[in-house]
């Protein structure tokens, strides 16, 4: 509409002058925020596009130029708009591998069909489906690249070169300590140095990126001192490095092995990256498909130039979210400064030395193994998968490695969804027999049922409680036939079914698998069902009766000869609020008063008072809370004063303070307000408030707050969002439920 609006708007109108000053706050955004960060994200990817280039054995320009296509072609096309791309550590164990299998003009083709490849992947839709991929399979599989690199660059920065394999590099390194070159391994030593100690330093000094810090001084140093260590070699400039792609010779099965290779792990490695973004900025979230379709296009013009395969690069996206980009301007210049930088000043380059540009990788490497992912990993139960990847990375291949990964979690994930866990013991002081089965009960559980089966008397009774989410013919006919046995016996066979899939049920068509949501929808069921002809609350009794009354048993059973609550309770009679399920509690926990509006009458109610003297008196409880809720039909009639019946007119007099402080702008009613409640809920909220003030006035609740620290607090609980809000004496307060968030990979 606003489109429309500018497009017909004549000259000097209000719509020119609006898209006018739009075009001048983005102009300033971009000078103010974009500008400054593409210069540090600048300053970040220089060295490290040098550095992989050398580490994969491609020309040393190949990783300016995926740096300088990286950010302008992706900065435009790419769904992302914070994520920075080029040349990523990721890839450098395979581009070297197609390097020295291929050659590099080979490779460059090979990095043009995977774009290609990238860019189906985006219009096909599926971009989605590449996160599917384990994060313990991602984070090993960046372990094992971690490792290879460091494997490969200890020869460099000792002064000679890397082997073709992970395991010749480990054999051949005692040999190579023995013959090291002391100028370089000091000039990398230095680098790491400066790279592992740059978190300590203030923060004022960390503006200036580390690498960069570190590249810069060992630089310096090998220019100033003798050392002797060899630096880096250019063939002329920038332009005169562009190679077009050779297509080859033959060996096409291996070629299109390749291609499927770098497609796939420079698409998730973006994809996996760009979610990673996506959590560090409240900004547009990422395009999926369309970062695939701008990832593809990038790749194809940088195999064209003779560029290394470029992703996002979740270390320059981080850098960029950090220094403030607000657009894909940052993304954009930081590669425009790039170009520059490789045109105009070139020489610069052919001053670093290759053992500083080993020393960075080494870095670069050995933090691509963190102990956060191998900690996770343990806790999840998933560190047999972390550590046979890591294993299979670095000692065969990166394709071989994943798939091995894959294959290993694929096979933990099918053992946890298909085991069953199934018991069977005497109930104690009792002659019942309890069988629970929980999990998935397929044919795999036959020999585990019939052994716990043979445990159970041939005469006993058995309760069975089935909390189970999938159930096949195979284990039903088990399960039948032994209740046939038990049953002939004289023994009892009672089914307590709490798990969405019920034995009833396996008869009357294929397995499926049932969901948590079925047995919520069972426990509410009865008072939202259509079927209303008979009673629902004979239904519920009933379905409480089989499903759910000996969980509560034993429970109850200790209850019986006194209540142990922890709050005194006191809420509206409204139907929809369940104080139990708003408040995750069980029975014995609420001591719960309910009537019209939630009132604490100041004088004339002798329920109320009687009720929160034995609360505080006798039960000894140790919080009194008033809930209030939305939509409440006492707030609404004292809001609209409109005339009731005299019996509710009297009652709702209690609740005239709450309107006069409601009128009088009551600092919950300004909270409420700015919340964006209505006016009614607005009233809710004060009068919890009010009830809480009355409550603090209280000679008995001052005596407990006093003696034994009692708590007084409110809430009110949105029906329409069935999210609960703290009430105040002074305003409003959010009650967190959120969890951390899952740890997302670094990619390099």
């Amino acid at each position: 509409m606003m489109a429309v609006e500018n497009d017909l708007a004549p000259p000097g109108s209000g719509a020119e002058n609006r898209t006018t000053a739009t075009r001048s706050d983005r102009l300033a955004s971009i000078v103010r925020h974009d500008l400054p960060a593409s210069i540090v994200v600048f300053l970040v990817a220089l060295p490290l596009s040098l550095g992989i280039a050398v580490a994969s054995g491609a020309p040393v320009a190949a990783g300016l130029v995926a740096a300088i296509i990286g950010g302008i072609v992706v900065g435009v096309i790419g769904g992302s708009t914070l994520q920075v791309s080029g040349p990523a550590a990721g890839l450098t164990v395979v581009v070297a591998e197609s390097i020295s299998q291929f050659g590099w003009r080979v490779t460059c083709f090979i990095v043009v069909a995977a774009g290609v490849l990238q860019i189906l992947f985006g219009l096909s839709r599926i971009a989605r489906a590449a996160l599917a991929v384990a994060p313990v399979v991602v984070h090993a599989m960046l372990a094992g690249i971690g490792l290879t690199i460091a494997l490969q660059q200890v020869h460099v920065l000792l002064g000679g070169s890397s082997h073709s394999s992970a395991w010749n590099n480990i054999t051949e390194l005692p040999a190579q300590l023995m013959s090291l070159h002391g100028g370089g391994a000091f000039v990398g030593g230095v680098v790491i140095a400066i790279m592992l100690g740059w978190r300590y330093v203030p923060a004022k000094v960390r503006v200036v990126p580390g690498p960069l810090v570190a590249v810069v001084v060992a630089t310096v140093l090998a220019t100033v001192l003798p050392t002797g260590a060899e630096k880096l070699v250019l063939s002329g400039s920038l332009f005169d490095a562009v190679a077009l792609p050779q297509i080859p010779d033959g060996g096409w099965s291996s070629v299109a092995v390749m291609v499927l290779t770098i497609a796939l792990i420079a698409s998730v490695e973006s994809l996996l990256s760009a979610v990673a973004v996506d959590k560090m900025h409240t900004g547009p979230r990422t395009h999926f498909d369309r970062e695939l379709i701008g990832q593809g296009s990038a790749n194809v013009l940088s195999g064209l130039v003779g560029g290394l395969p470029v992703t996002g690069v979740i270390v320059r996206s981080a850098t960029n979210v950090t220094a403030g980009a607000r657009s894909r301007a940052s993304a954009i210049m930081h590669g425009v400064w790039i170009l520059l930088f490789s045109v105009a000043l070139v020489g610069l380059v052919e001053q670093i030395p290759k053992a500083a540009l080993a020393g960075l990788l080494i870095v670069i490497g050995i933090q691509l193994v963190k102990l956060a992912h191998i900690k996770l990993a343990r806790r999840t139960g998933d560190l047999l998968v972390y550590a046979v990847t890591v294993v299979s990375v670095v000692l065969l291949n990166l394709l071989e490695g994943v798939i091995i990964g894959l294959v290993l979690a694929f096979g933990l994930l099918l053992w946890r969804v298909v085991r069953v866990a199934i018991v069977a013991a005497p109930i104690p002081a009792s002659q019942r027999w309890l069988i629970t089965i929980d999990g998935s009960c397929t044919f795999l559980a036959l020999p585990k049922l019939s052994a716990e089966f043979a445990k159970v008397p041939v005469d006993a009774d058995v309760t069975v409680e089935m909390t189970v989410d999938f159930l096949d013919h195979a284990a039903f006919e088990a399960i039948e036939e032994w209740v046939r046995q038990q049953e002939g016996n004289g023994g009892s066979v009672d089914f307590v079914e709490i798990g969405s899939v019920r034995m009833a049920d396996a008869t009357t068509g294929p397995p499926a698998r049932g969901f948590g949501r079925a047995v919520f929808e069972e426990i509410l069921g009865p008072w939202r069902r259509e079927d209303r002809h008979r009673d629902p609350l004979a239904a519920g009794v009933a379905a409480y009766h089989r499903s759910h009354a000996h969980v509560v048993r034993p429970h109850l059973d200790e209850l019986r000869d006194r209540q142990d609550p922890d709050s005194f309770f006191l809420t509206c009679a409204d139907s929809r609020v369940v104080p139990n399920v708003i408040t995750n509690s069980g029975p014995g926990d609420l001591f719960t008063v309910r009537n019209v509006g939630n009132l604490v009458p100041v004088e004339g109610d002798a329920s109320v008072e009687a009720a929160l003297l034995f609360a505080l008196q006798e039960l000894n409880v140790r919080s009194i809370v008033v809930c209030g809720h939305s939509s409440c039909g006492a707030m609404a009639a004292l809001y609209s004063g409109a005339q009731a019946d005299p019996g509710i007119s009297a009652w709702l007099a209690h609740a005239e303070p709450s309107l006069d402080r409601f009128r009088d702008e009551h600092p919950v009613a300004v909270a409420a307000r700015e919340a964006g409640f209505g006016e009614v809920d607005q009233l809710s909220m004060v009068n919890v408030a009010t009830q809480l003030e009355t409550l603090h006035r209280h000679p008995a609740v001052r005596a407990a707050i006093a003696e034994r620290g009692v708590t007084v607090s409110g809430l009110f609980f949105d029906i329409a969002s069935a999210r609960v809000i703290e009430v105040t004496v002074d305003g409003l307060a959010h009650i967190d439920d959120t969890a951390p968030d899952p740890m997302t990979p670094e990619l390099v």
